[in-house]
């Protein structure tokens, strides 16, 4: 595992402080789990946002609609 090093704002730290004592947790534990969750929400986000995009395209429609139909029709046959 490797150690990194950062600042953050008193207020921050102070809140950190808090809530890992109120979770009995090591507080950098609680500093590992809250960036999984966030890079995970990021990770969704952009997710979201290319689905979005693509929804958006119209040769991309065309090749979804294309596929489920061929999808449906290898379902018929079985």
């Amino acid at each position: 595992m490797s150690t990194f090093t950062s600042t953050l704002p008193d207020d921050l730290l102070q809140q950190l402080s808090e809530k890992a004592k109120q979770l009995s947790l090591p507080k950098n534990k609680l500093i590992e789990k809250a960036l999984r969750i966030y890079l995970e929400q990021l990770n969704r986000a952009e997710y979201i946002r290319s689905y979005k995009l693509l929804s958006e395209d119209e040769d991309t429609l065309l090749l979804a609609e294309e596929g489920m139909i061929e999808y449906l029709n290898q379902l018929d046959k079985e």
